[in-house]
Order: C-alpha cells, then sequence, then structure tokens
C-alpha cells in the first residue's frame, strides 16, 4: 500500500514546513474568498489529521499551477500563538472549515477538537486561527462548550448567514446541541442557543451544512447523526432548520429518519451546491449502510422545502461500478462545478470497494450537474489503478475516504481533492494516510497532472495509524 510516486521535492517542503512558513510574499491584499487564508487570490485546500498528535491541521497554498508541499505550513495547538495544548485525545482537526469570522478580508481556519479537555467543561473547543498576509501568524481564538449540555461541543461546524441580514455567522454543533455567535464575532460568552428546542430526543450528531436550500437570501442549516435508543443505534437522522430574523428553531423539518436511503453516514457524507442552476443550493447526502453496498440522495432546493430526493446507487443506470456489500458507496460526498459550465458537479467516495483481485483499495465516482439536474451520462471513475493516478492499487488503501471539490488553480474549474487514510508511505507503516489532487476540466476530472502526497513531505514524524487527510476542509 506505498505511494510509489510523488510530484514534489520533500526535502525542500518538509523545510518549509517545518519551519511554519506559509510560503506566499507579505502584503497580499485580501481577495474576499471564503477559502483563501493568504490573500492572494487563490482556494487554499486545508487537510485535517485528527488521528495522532492531538490532531493537525496542513494548509496548502492554492496557486496557477496547483497546490504542493513546497507551499504550506501546519497548524497544531503548538503553533506559537494557537490557543490550547496538543493533547493526545483532543482530536484537533476532526472537522475542519473555513470563513472570514473577524471581517478583515481575509479566511480565517477554524478547526473543531470535539475531545478537547476543559477543566470543569464537558470535553470539547473550536477554534479560529487567523489569516492574514502571513497567514496563521497573528494568534486566534478558542471558543469551548458554554454551558454543560454541550457534550463534545466542535463536532462540527458552519459558516453562514443564518438571519439573513447579510453578514455570515458561526454555527456549531456538539451532542445534541446547537449554537451560533451573533454578527460582532464569536466571543465565549456570546453563544445563542436557538428559541425552540428543535432535535429529537436521542439524536448524536456528527455534521451540519449551510446552505440556501429553501431561500435565496438567507441560509439553512442541515444537521445529521445517529438515532439512538436506550444507547443503541437505530439508524441516521437528517434535519433542515431554516434560517431567518427571529424564533430560530421554530421552522425545522426532519429529511430522514431510521435506516435506509436518504440518510448521512456522518459528516464527511452531507454537501451542498447548486446541481441544476436555479439559484437555489441542492443537498447531496451519503448512506453507506445499504445491501446494494451504499448509496447517496439528492434533494433540489427551491421556494420553501426541499424535494424528496433521487437515490443512486451503483446499480442505477450510468454510474459506474458494481453494488456489492460493503463497498462504502457514499461514505463521503463532494459538491462543486468542475467543468465550469455553472452547474455543481458530485463526487462520491466508495473507500472499500475492491479493485481487481485487491480488497478495499477504494475508488471515487464523478457525476456531472445540468439543467434537468444530476445525469449519469459522462460518468466518470477514478482509483489508484487508473492511469496517471499515482500510487497503486493496494488492499486496505480507502482511496476516496474523504472527498472535497474546490477551484485550487484559478481557472474557474473545481479541482478534486482525494483522501485515503488507509493509505501505507513508509516502511512497515501502518494507515499513514495520504491526499490527492485531481483537476478539473471542461470535459470533467483528469488524472493528467494529479498529484499526491502525505504526511512525510509536510516534515511529519512518523506515528502508526496517523491517517493522513482523514479530513478534508470545506
Amino acid at each position: 500500500m506505498t505511494l510509489r510516486r510523488r510530484t514534489f521535492a520533500v526535502a525542500v517542503a518538509a523545510a518549509v514546513a517545518v519551519a511554519g512558513l506559509a510560503a506566499p510574499s507579505a502584503g497580499a491584499a485580501p481577495s474576499g474568498l471564503r477559502d483563501d487564508f493568504n490573500g492572494d487570490g487563490y482556494r487554499d485546500l486545508a487537510i485535517g489529521t485528527p488521528k495522532a498528535d492531538g490532531g493537525t491541521v496542513t494548509v496548502v497554498f492554492g496557486s496557477s499551477s496547483g497546490v504542493g508541499p513546497a507551499r504550506s505550513v501546519n497548524v497544531t495547538q503548538d503553533t506559537p500563538g494557537v490557543p490550547g495544548a496538543s493533547e493526545s485525545v483532543d482530536q484537533f482537526g476532526e472537522n475542519v472549515i473555513s470563513g472570514d469570522v473577524n471581517h478583515d478580508g481575509y479566511a480565517d481556519l477554524i478547526v473543531g477538537a470535539p475531545w478537547e479537555e476543559v477543566a470543569g467543561k464537558p470535553r470539547g473547543a473550536v477554534t479560529v486561527v487567523w489569516g492574514g498576509a502571513k497567514p496563521f501568524t497573528s494568534g486566534g481564538l478558542m471558543l469551548t462548550a458554554p454551558d454543560a449540555t454541550a457534550d463534545f461541543f466542535g463536532t462540527g461546524a458552519a459558516f453562514a448567514d443564518l438571519d439573513g441580514d447579510g453578514s455570515d455567522q458561526l454555527v456549531v454543533i456538539g451532542g445534541n446541541t446547537f449554537w451560533y455567535y451573533g454578527d460582532g464575532g464569536p466571543t465565549q460568552d456570546g453563544a445563542l442557543a436557538p428559541e425552540f428546542g428543535f432535535l429529537p430526543d436521542g439524536v448524536v450528531l456528527d455534521g451540519v451544512t449551510a446552505g440556501h436550500f429553501t431561500s435565496k437570501d438567507v441560509s439553512d442549516f442541515v444537521l445529521n447523526g445517529r438515532l439512538q435508543e436506550d444507547g443503541v443505534g437505530v439508524g441516521s437522522y437528517v434535519g433542515l432548520l431554516h434560517g431567518g430574523p427571529g424564533d430560530i428553531g421554530h421552522h425545522s423539518s426532519v429529511l430522514a429518519s431510521g435506516y435506509g436511503p436518504g440518510g448521512a453516514s456522518w459528516d464527511r457524507a452531507a454537501a451542498a451546491g447548486d446541481i441544476n442552476g436555479d439559484g437555489y443550493d441542492d443537498l447531496v447526502t451519503g448512506w453507506s449502510d445499504t445491501p446494494e453496498g451504499g448509496s447517496f440522495t439528492v434533494r433540489y432546493g427551491r421556494s420553501g422545502s426541499l424535494s424528496t430526493g433521487t437515490t443512486y446507487t451503483q446499480a442505477t443506470a450510468g454510474v459506474p461500478g458494481t453494488p456489492e456489500a460493503n463497498d462504502h458507496f457514499g461514505e463521503a460526498v463532494a459538491v462543486g462545478d468542475v467543468t465550469g459550465d455553472g452547474y455543481a458537479d458530485v463526487a462520491i467516495g466508495a473507500p472499500m470497494e475492491d479493485v481487481g483481485s485487491h480488497r478495499n483499495v477504494g475508488n471515487i465516482v464523478f457525476l456531472k450537474g445540468g439543467r434537468p439536474g444530476l445525469t449519469t451520462s459522462g460518468a466518470q471513475s477514478f482509483h489508484q489503478a487508473t492511469s496517471g493516478v499515482p500510487g497503486a492499487a493496494e488492499a486496505g488503501d480507502h482511496f476516496g475516504s474523504s472527498v472535497r471539490l474546490r477551484d485550487i488553480n484559478g481557472n474557474g474549474r473545481a479541482d478534486l481533492a482525494v483522501g485515503a487514510y488507509g493509505e501505507d508511505v513508509v516502511s512497515g507503516g501502518y494507515d499513514d494516510g495520504a491526499a490527492w489532487v485531481l483537476r478539473g476540466t471542461g470535459t470533467g476530472l483528469t488524472s493528467s497532472y494529479a498529484t499526491a502526497f502525505n504526511a512525510t513531505d509536510f516534515g511529519y514524524r512518523t506515528v502508526v495509524g496517523r491517517k493522513f487527510a482523514d479530513v478534508l476542509g470545506r
């Protein structure tokens, strides 16, 4: 399971990462892009690795030539100015998002650490690390559980306009709680709870996804998690919370409850984007635990509500692959406009897919959006045996365990980042993890110019079970 080919010079990359340098020159003006941390006009890729060293986040800066370790920086709770201290149980980087929290024009890094130990409080924290012309060098802000009910605070986060006043706000979930902060910016004492409790008893939340699902002016929030009765899992929960001025929590609905299509396996299995170009965001959720080896559901946005949804499996005509038990098709999903035609496309991970005689190699499927909605025409499939994709298809790689679609080279087409937490890199390694980037083109994804990198490229020490790129920032 060794990643055999690398595109970038390891020695130079490691030196940059270890030194903590951000590589871009000082003085870059802010671009306003929600994931451009250094203001150079290119979207950046944040990679979360929560399983080792207390958790790490590696930011790889976008450029006209793509991304690589030579332009990167590592952020941990031991980074100067970042609040807290790295501890083995924290899981710093379990979820990673971005947004301009302090309204200076630069995107800020927002990192969840749901197992952070805080004296006298439930576990969990969210850390905001400030972006800038020299990003992540001017400190940050840590937010911890607002009250005793907020177990595992920081399990998920979103940054969007909740109340419809045109200013984005930070939303944080944990356990069975939902919190948001005012327009003036988050403060430790500024967390607000909904006026109406809308989460059912027995729900343990995994993730939150923001989007203009039912209004073009106000963001809604989809929350997904697990249903439990007497501590026993009884399926998936997906709920929709409508934003708007006042009475937060009053307008909500349940989209999925229990086992079956339409659920979301965990936080990596929910994403949003405008697939049919009507101005409303559409919701994609993946449910990997089905007899067909997994599925994903598309619910189209519209005024007032989301559609009931269309479910796809590998048995759906035109979808690459064969439906087999335990493929985990839909365990990770991403939405973004790869072809640059104005319609968002969808990438679906199947990290337990067998390739040839090798088990659990992993695979991703790419489907295009369009005016009628998602289509299987021109569908693509990629894994490590695909020509041009670095590495080799070997058992237990789990290629596609995380996916992200964003334009990182500024050509107007989203590029696909793929994580494989089971990739073995060093001699004797186990689940070292690695990430790949496939470029977007006018006709779809291409493996030409594909790049790959792993923890050693960024100067990290070797840790068994590190699972680098277990999380890809939204």
